[in-house]
């Protein structure tokens, strides 16, 4: 732990200090489709991230790869590493070897392989738009969707014989022990799918994507947590906006309004922190989700998640293992001892929520 008197009691400087060494290991961020603009700028992102102390941050990109700007911001931000990720998209073949072959491979290496987020079918079955003021399905409402983009969506199968494509990606991310598999925005049934490929391949590190962990009951959460896999939280489960954010597909029609018009967390707040509690801080890494212009800064974010998580009763060592500590055996980096790091309360971020 941090030396007490490196520490003020409950302050306005603490959330500040807890930042120190820490990792936010979902941050979307530019550049992205014309339909979307206003994303954050990864070089910003990682001077901010630098300017509070943390050590890391790990970018997504919906589109595929992000381990090209991982590499561009970690040859001239010096001070934080970066790291890159794949998520296997239907825009870049879905569960395509060859597209993950090559991503493991990009200078600077991926850390995270996923199954994808807007084009699982899962996901892309629910998003929707509005029609004369209610929700329907984008497949519903365009059936060219249906016909071009559900059809080939990512979809996990649950039963044997696995399919060549799936077993071949399996065995690289196994190959490479400091590189973890992402669910994705799965369903379910395909969360334990994956886990149980996982273990039949040899893959060291599983995190359950935090759309995923809603479907899971709490002691269903226990269950895969018993078996070693990471559960992810994100500040934007909490905290979003009513203006729709990362826009995946180029056509307009096809944007994901839905959600926008109805906000809600999938969960009281204080069950979704009894839910951390219950199931133990230890088996959650903590990150935001940010990087669109309707959300505060993801390094807000970031500060925002150690205010709230104080409000709610965690104690710091709790705290520091949800944002620094678990994210670094995520990426496989050694855990810093927090007793030789220093905080610096009167950091401020370079970029304020107004911008």
């Amino acid at each position: 732990m941090f030396q007490p008197e490196q520490f003020r009691p409950r302050s306005m400087e603490l959330p500040n200090e807890l930042l120190t060494g820490a990792i936010d290991t979902h941050v979307h961020a530019g550049p992205v489709l014309d339909s979307n603009p206003g994303h954050a700028d990864p070089i910003e992102i990682a001077l901010e991230a630098r300017a509070m102390g943390m050590r890391g941050v790990v970018y997504y990109d919906v589109f595929g790869g992000s381990s090209g700007i991982s590499w561009l911001v970690n040859r001239h931000v010096e001070g934080i590493q970066t790291f890159g990720a794949y998520l296997m998209n239907s825009g870049h073949g879905g569960l395509n070897p060859r597209a993950v072959r090559t991503a493991l491979h990009i200078e600077g290496g991926c850390r995270m392989i996923s199954f994808g987020s807007h084009c699982t079918y899962f996901q892309a079955s629910h998003e929707s738009t509005i029609v004369d003021g209610r929700k329907v399905p984008l497949h519903e409402a365009h059936p060219k969707f249906a016909a071009e983009e559900l059809s080939r969506a990512v979809r996990i199968p649950l039963a044997d014989p696995v399919p060549e494509a799936l077993a071949e990606i399996m065995e690289m991310v196994a190959a490479r022990p400091e590189v973890y598999l992402n669910t994705g925005h799965v369903s379910h049934d395909e969360v334990f799918r994956i886990v149980e490929l996982a273990e039949r391949y040899g893959v060291k590190k599983v995190l359950v994507s935090h759309p995923a962990r809603f479907q899971l009951s709490v002691a269903e959460q226990k269950e895969l947590a018993a078996k070693g896999v990471w559960l992810e939280g994100c500040l934007v489960d909490i905290f979003a906006t009513t203006a729709p954010l990362t826009h995946y597909y180029a056509e307009a029609e096809y944007i994901d309004r839905g959600w926008a018009e109805t906000p809600r967390t999938v969960a009281p707040v204080s069950d979704y922190m009894n839910t951390i509690k219950e199931v133990g801080p230890e088996h959650f890494v903590l990150g935001t989700d940010y990087g669109v212009r309707a959300l505060p800064s993801a390094v807000q974010g970031m500060r925002t998640w150690a205010a709230l998580l104080l409000d709610y009763g965690f104690d710091v060592a709790q705290i520091r293992d949800m944002i620094a500590h678990n994210p670094a055996r995520l990426l496989g980096l050694p855990v810093l001892d927090d007793a030789t790091l220093t905080p610096v309360a009167s950091r401020k971020p370079l970029y304020p929520v107004e911008r």
